[in-house]
């Protein structure tokens, strides 16, 4: 009997190694190799060239059935998903455990349901009881979806083939699917791959729409294979702090809307609940404004949020060395930034402990939140408070000049509707808005002077 060889597999870039390694030698990622089963080698005789049915060609004007989208029947994931599912679409959605995957995924799946859809319902993880006390405590029971606890493919696909096909189909989650025609154990490589071929092929044939969810690494990328990404239509990512009460649905990856787009929910008693207005949940709400604190229009695809950017500074009496704790913003550019308004405006840092926070666990990483950070570092370090009801925005380079940064009337048009009265940003912006005192700033120092200069 021919001993079998061991393969490992990158779950980054693929490739395959003969032995484990703690790092991926062609794509550099670090413990990335898992064992996989080796694939089947067919010998050289075999030529695909022929044997095979011809494949039809179609023009890109030819009529066909025109694909309408589906509404959830909750308006903050149609927005993420940019106006609902797509027949036949293939949906991946990642998170950490206990963000809310499932719940969201069954409150949607009961909105279809109640809408006059067939709704399947499949759970890998949770036996069907468990599922039926979920929906009980958020009300759901009444929803007619069809739910089974199943871990086979075979058995999945050959009940699915008996009936109707569903509008939606829900796999939760793909990490706990095994198919009797690949060897190895559930969760991986080949068999997640394996799996998710199978069902993503059933979804393409049937118009069914597939939503598969997925785990995720201790990095928060999706764990298993990462051609599962290239193989589904959309990857969605559920994000948030367990501490905190909202989430944010973010689409990463959408062969049919944009991405970068969000859907804002709220943890209840009662499962998720939207929130349509988003901004209110990132700002303290005080009417007081205080030293450090500066408000930030961000943008997540077409829709501005407001933050408020939150900076302290200590000075030190001894020799010790300063810390520099960040939290929801990129550590290498608040040390960029620190030492721009060292070295182009003349403040001291080196001897201040720097603490920088972004309010309500929101993660930054729009480049135009430069000049909103520096405004509440300057801030804290002056003891003197910001213009109150007043928005900072714009790119700061290493010159400590202030750049243009996209969309910047939108971002205004949002802290009018909210309202703030002054907005300071770069000079490109059209200022033309009524409502609002917008002030450009060319150069960081006259941020600095303007700030030490108020009362």
């Amino acid at each position: 009997m021919v001993k079998t060889k061991r393969r490992y597999a990158c779950q980054s870039c693929g490739s395959v190694s003969h032995r484990w390694q703690g790092q991926c030698p062609d794509c550099g990622e670090w413990n990335t190799l898992v064992e996989d089963a080796p694939a089947t080698v067919f010998s050289l005789k075999h030529d695909l060239s022929s044997g095979g049915r011809a494949v039809a060609f179609e023009p890109l004007d030819a009529p066909g059935e025109v694909l309408e989208r589906r509404p959830t029947g909750l308006a903050e994931f149609d927005r993420a998903l940019g106006g609902g599912f797509v027949p036949g679409s293939a949906i991946l959605m990642g998170g950490d455990p206990g963000i809310g995957k499932s719940t969201l995924l069954l409150q949607a799946a009961a909105q279809v349901a109640r809408s006059g859809e067939d709704t399947v319902y499949v759970s890998g993880e949770e036996a069907a009881g468990q599922v039926r006390m979920r929906a009980a405590r958020l009300g759901l029971a009444d929803a007619p979806i069809k739910l089974a606890s199943a871990t086979s493919v075979r058995d999945i696909l050959t009940t699915l083939g008996t009936m109707p096909p569903p509008a939606l189909l829900v796999i939760d989650s793909i990490q706990t699917m095994h198919s009797d025609t690949i060897e190895g154990a559930p969760g991986t490589v080949s068999q997640v791959r394996g799996c998710a071929f199978e069902l993503i092929r059933y979804a393409k044939e049937s118009g069914a729409v597939l939503v598969l969810v997925g785990h995720v690494t201790k990095d928060g990328t999706i764990a298993g294979p990462r051609v599962l990404e290239h193989m589904v239509d959309v990857v969605m990512s559920f994000e948030g702090e367990r501490s905190h009460q909202y989430r944010i649905l973010r689409a990463l990856k959408n062969r049919f809307g944009a991405v970068d787009e969000i859907g804002v929910f709220a943890m209840a008693g009662q499962g998720l609940e939207e929130v349509p207005n988003p901004s209110m949940l990132f700002l303290s709400g005080r009417d007081e404004p205080i030293a450090g604190s500066s408000v930030f229009p961000a943008l997540e695809g077409t829709r501005p949020v407001l933050v408020e950017v939150q900076a302290l500074i200590v000075r030190l009496q001894s020799g010790a060395t300063p810390r520099r704790a960040v939290v929801g913003w990129d550590s290498g550019r608040l040390a960029m930034l620190l030492a721009v308004l060292e070295a182009r405006c003349g403040l001291n840092f080196s001897s201040a402990e720097v603490y920088l926070n972004v309010a309500g666990g929101y993660r930054l990483s729009d480049p135009a939140a430069d000049l909103a950070v520096a405004a509440a570092l300057v801030s804290a370090l002056a003891d003197k408070p910001l213009p109150p009801k007043s928005v900072w925005f714009g790119e700061v380079s290493l010159a400590g000049e202030v750049r243009a940064v996209a969309h910047g009337a939108l971002r205004l048009r949002e802290a009018i509707k909210l309202g703030f009265e002054r907005g300071y940003g770069p000079p490109e912006v059209n200022d033309g808005l009524r409502g609002v005192d917008y002030q450009s700033i060319a150069q960081l120092p006259k941020l600095v002077d303007r700030i030490m200069a108020s009362a």
